[in-house]
């Protein structure tokens, strides 16, 4: 194989290869040896068909195999022995082909650019930690005992009201006819929710233990039997047991209903939970610094097939118009994107970094874990979305390459209130919306409610391609759960 390799333009290249045609006879060779075991013809033993009948049977198809194959794997080796590194598919046309010939082709690829990541050493970055008082620990813990239902017993004459918890069983009849499961034994409700069947819970305040009430109710739309959906039903109701809401000590045995070992290990736990809540936003921001000083970094040229691939992924949704008057600011984007991913893809490749299976495995058990009783939904989104398992690799190898970062970079531990966190998100949220203002385009599919602006939808780009983090600026207040256990963990 002789290989001549001619620079164009910049990064573009064109790479003339010439294969003898001895080798594509060789390999033609080979490929009716291996097709000749399973073809039958009439009037020939199997394995035995003579290889001129097979070429004039086949050979068209064959020579087109082999060709493919030969482009493919010349193609490869090529590009690795000049040590090129395409930005894209590279485009192959054929000079010179066919049985008898030498097989002659050229390469046309823009290659990517040499980056020098020696500069990464000189990144610098503050790492926060959030301060926790104990006014903080003691609102979050009242918060969460609000959250938990604690009744206690009442007497026979008690009458319910709103807030209790009625314990009942039940016969259901639609038009006097039993249905399928028309019968509830120890039901709870807490009256007032109205969790049960929408109009049920109003007409049991004022009951009493042991007294029997009928209950009309139109069955709901989900209800199992579709035939009787929207239905006048009739419950007869025989009430067990009224409770009504007691107050919960925050106590050792409140905290070990938690999940702690007691009350000091629960305010432990709190104050870790609020400050990781502040962590993983304030974490946002300190990887946003990082790839601004990364921004920053020259490269002489960018292949300016990835810069219009970005266009397209920034600019979906918008109009053709709104596109060519945002043309520049799109440009600006999309090559401060690409540059950045080339670093961070150099840096990783230099670092050796992959991504395991067991890696996509926990950052997907973590995503179920926050959304517990749609594991399933998660799950099978990813089994029959490749792309989105393809953005999640995306994400997690860029963490890593991030978090490599951190390792040679100069890093300021700051201490900070909770006040501080929170004007520090706040002057992150801010930031945000003035630069997303930037791609609001004007629409005119309105003229009654005046001009629209239309968000850019923005991607995350694959491990080869530039990373534009998105920080989450909600403060910790905004990102509370009604928790009702705490992690341990």
């Amino acid at each position: 194989m002789k290989i001549t390799v001619q620079n164009k333009k910049g990064l573009e290249k064109d790479i003339k290869v010439l294969i003898d045609k001895s080798f594509i006879t060789k390999q033609l060779d080979e490929k009716y040896e291996e097709i000749k075991k399973d073809v039958v013809l009439k009037g020939f033993r199997p394995g035995k068909v003579p290889t001129e009948i097979l070429k004039r049977q086949f050979g068209k198809a064959v020579y087109g195999e082999v060709i493919d194959k030969v482009l493919k794997e010349t193609t490869t080796k090529a590009l690795q022995d000049n040590k090129i590194k395409p930005a894209g598919q590279p485009k192959i046309d054929l000079k010179s082909f066919g049985e008898g010939k030498d097989l002659e082709y050229v390469i046309s690829v823009t290659e990517l650019p040499k980056l020098n990541i020696k500069s990464f050493e000189n990144i610098t970055f503050e790492e926060y930690s959030v301060k926790i008082e104990d006014k903080e620990i003691d609102k979050r813990i009242d918060q969460i005992a609000k959250t938990q239902n604690n009744f206690k017993d009442t007497d026979d004459k008690y009458v319910a009201k709103n807030g209790d918890s009625i314990t009942f069983d039940y016969e259901a009849t639609v038009n006097e006819k039993e249905f399928k499961g028309n019968v509830g034994k120890g039901t709870q409700i807490v009256l007032g929710k109205d969790l049960f069947i929408k109009g049920f819970d109003s007409q049991l305040i004022g009951v009493k233990k042991n007294e029997t009430r009928k209950v009309k109710v139109k069955l709901p739309d989900n209800f199992n039997e579709k035939e009787l959906v929207n239905k006048e039903a009739v419950f007869d109701c025989k009430i067990q047991a009224i409770k009504i809401p007691d107050e919960i000590k925050i106590n050792d045995e409140f905290a070990k209903n938690l999940g702690a070992k007691d009350l000091n290990n629960l305010r432990e736990l709190i104050s870790k939970q609020i400050n990781d809540e502040f962590k993983n936003s304030l974490d946002l921001i300190t990887k946003r610094k990082i790839l601004e000083q990364i921004e920053k970094y020259k490269i002489d040229e960018l292949p300016q097939n990835l810069i219009e691939q970005e266009i397209k992924i920034i600019s979906q949704g918008m109009k053709e118009e709104d596109i060519k008057k945002n043309k520049k600011a799109l440009t600006e984007e999309a090559t401060k994107r690409i540059k950045t991913g080339l670093f961070l893809s150099a840096f990783g490749e230099e670092k050796n970094l992959k991504i395991s299976n067991d890696e996509i495995n926990r950052e997907l058990s973590k995503q179920m874990g926050m959304m517990p009783g749609q594991e399933k939904i998660i799950q099978d989104y990813y089994q029959k979305n490749p792309a989105a398992l393809d953005s999640l690799r995306g994400q997690i190898y860029e963490e890593k390459i991030i978090n490599e970062i951190k390792k040679n970079a100069k890093s300021t531990n700051k201490s900070i209130s909770k006040l501080e966190a929170e004007k520090i998100l706040k002057e992150e949220n801010e930031r945000n919306l003035t630069k997303q203002s930037k791609f609001l385009v004007k629409s005119e599919e309105s003229k009654d409610t005046g001009k629209k602006g239309q968000d850019i939808k923005e991607k995350k780009l694959s491990s080869k391609k530039a990373s534009d983090t998105k920080t989450n600026e909600k403060s910790s207040e905004k990102k509370k759960k009604k928790t009702k256990k705490v992690s341990k963990k």
